[in-house]
């Protein structure tokens, strides 16, 4: 297992969480896809290394390659596109209907964070 891969994997998965904390629609979806990228590849990195294909009826030289992890980046593959899909579509709609594509704030929130603020805000009741 190389190192620069483990790197790749963990900023793949850092930016990937700073872009899903952000306000823009068009970051979160970019959040997502590195997210889902990162996941792809710590899966095929999890694999282990290269061996035979798990074929019958061939001569063994060495360990066979499991199928396993293959498979499941597939999975994850497809299910990160139709998710990206899903999210593009929502954005565009949101951008199409409000005129903007950031999340806007939520009105509760702002109170609960005026109320903190001036310790009205108890953590057990909520007001």
């Amino acid at each position: 297992m190389s190192l620069v891969l483990l790197i790749v994997i963990g900023v793949l998965f850092a930016v990937g969480f700073h872009l899903l904390l952000q306000r823009s629609l068009i970051r979160i979806v970019a959040g997502f896809v590195l997210l889902g990228h990162g996941s792809t590849l710590a899966l095929l990195v999890a694999g282990g290394p290269a061996g035979d294909p798990p074929l019958l009826g061939r001569v063994r030289r060495g360990p066979m390659t499991d199928p396993l992890p293959q498979a499941m980046a597939l999975t994850a593959i497809v299910i990160t596109f139709g998710v990206t899909a899903f999210l593009l579509a929502l954005a565009y709609r949101s951008r199409v209907f409000l005129g903007e594509d950031e999340v806007p704030d939520d009105v509760e929130d702002r109170r609960i964070a005026a109320e903190a603020r001036r310790g009205d805000y108890d953590e057990e009741g909520g007001g």
